[in-house]
């Protein structure tokens, strides 16, 4: 039974990363993309806080807790992986850069791909994986579909009719894969209390949150936007790569987890409460998808 449900965590983590990447593709213009990053000095903050800043605190906060190698693997893993596909949710949340958010996340996807097999094979001691093992899951199974869905879109406009319900088709099996995933961990999980998994995480979200504020840009919207996207990592990422290059290190997976869940707990609300402080916002754009 336990295999079975494996395998259908992993089919339901597949379909959600697929069917996301597919409609953010096709929710999307190159245009819509690129035009929030012409402000390089913005990007370059940004790309501090979440590959340079992010990953020493995931790699610093896991070596002070003492947490055990595949725990501080997966948190780093999590520090390793920006971009996550819900950013633009967050930012219309919080009343924030829609606009912007929508560039960011695209942009930190990408570097992500090409980021974690260079840092996270040096950085973490004991990952016997090659740079390509890593990498070929993200190209394969976020990269390309992404690039696809945006060329499609870019020659059949009425394609972009597709991303709501490949939104659902996303949203749906996420749900199903966290389920399955928390029945088939619990005892891991539970065995997680003592380990000093939620306190590691917990310190993870906080420094990445402050890092990404107070680098992130002049306005408020863009140190609000790049706050929640250093601190809300792209689960997509790390949940993909746990599942096939690390598949044989169930703690890995059940760090992924931990933050992943702490993550939703946090952010979601923070973020709407953050929208509710705002006096009279200006109408926010609805997030692609």
């Amino acid at each position: 039974m336990s295999e079975l449900l494996t395998e259908l965590a992993n089919v339901a983590l597949l379909t959600f990363v697929l069917s996301s990447m597919v409609a953010l593709g096709l929710s999307l213009t190159v245009q819509q993309i690129v035009q929030p990053l012409t402000n390089v000095r913005l990007v370059v903050t940004a790309l501090l806080a979440n590959f340079v800043i992010a990953p020493l605190a995931a790699w610093g906060i896991a070596e002070v807790l003492g947490l055990d190698d595949p725990l501080k693997l997966g948190l780093v893993l999590l520090g390793c992986a920006a971009g996550a596909p819900f950013l633009p949710k967050l930012a219309q949340l919080a009343k924030a850069d829609v606009a912007y958010s929508v560039g960011l996340m695209v942009l930190l996807m990408v570097v992500t791909v090409a980021y974690i097999p260079l840092v996270l094979v040096p950085l973490v001691e004991g990952v016997e994986v090659t740079a390509w093992d890593i990498a070929k899951p993200l190209v394969l199974g976020m990269l390309l579909p992404l690039a696809i869905a945006l060329a499609v879109r870019a020659r059949y406009d009425e394609s972009r009719k597709l991303a709501g319900p490949l939104n659902q088709v996303s949203t749906v099996s996420l749900a199903i894969a966290l389920v399955i995933v928390l029945v088939i961990g619990f005892p891991q999980l539970i065995d997680a209390f003592g380990t000093g998994s939620f306190i590691a995480a917990l310190l993870f979200i906080a420094v990445s949150l402050v890092a990404g504020y107070l680098l992130g840009g002049t306005t408020r919207g863009q140190r609000v936007t790049t706050g929640v996207g250093t601190a809300q990592r792209n689960l997509s990422a790390a949940l993909l790569i746990a599942t096939t290059s690390f598949s044989g290190q169930a703690e890995v997976l059940v760090m992924v987890m931990v933050a992943a869940t702490l993550m939703l707990i946090i952010l979601l609300p923070l973020s709407a409460e953050l929208g509710k402080r705002v006096n009279d916002p200006e109408p926010q754009p609805e997030p692609a998808g």
